[in-house]
């Protein structure tokens, strides 16, 4: 359970990090509109912090790290979720700066950003097919 909580403490500074670079930066350059900056923080907070916090109480409660599928999801998740940021930070700096990306660059964010979505994808299917099999095999019941 260890591992997850230093998971969700790490996530949990990246996005404070990703907040006050957020916060900072608009401020610096005067941008008041919509980017996608923001979207960083959150995400980092929730699909980071938050899911690693729920992960280590199911690893607390059954036996879903044994499970065949949970190294995948550990695999998938963790490189799609930073991976994802990067590409709302690629996305966002350009935006409160003021540049139009051209069609190419614009169109390979969008791209790999899709990739990086899809890795996520992945890893929350194995984690599901994960707890699934663990909740199978543990026996929580009123009566214990």
């Amino acid at each position: 359970m260890k591992k997850y909580i230093n998971l969700a403490f790490l996530y949990a500074m990246l996005a404070i990090a990703g907040g006050v670079f957020y916060r900072e930066f608009t401020k610096y350059l005067a941008f008041d509109g919509r980017t996608t900056l923001g979207f960083v923080h959150v995400h980092l907070f929730v699909l980071g912090m938050v899911v690693f916090l729920i992960v280590g109480l199911f690893a607390l409660l059954t036996d879903v790290e044994s499970q065949k599928h949970f190294k995948k999801f550990m695999l998938f998740y963790n490189i799609g979720l930073p991976f994802a940021v990067v590409m709302l930070i690629a996305r966002g700096v350009p935006q409160v700066m003021g540049m139009t990306l051209a069609a190419g660059p614009s169109a390979a964010i969008s791209g790999l950003a899709g990739i990086a979505h899809i890795l996520l994808l992945l890893g929350l299917i194995f984690l599901f097919l994960s707890l699934r099999s663990a909740s199978a095999k543990t026996v929580l019941s009123k009566d214990a």
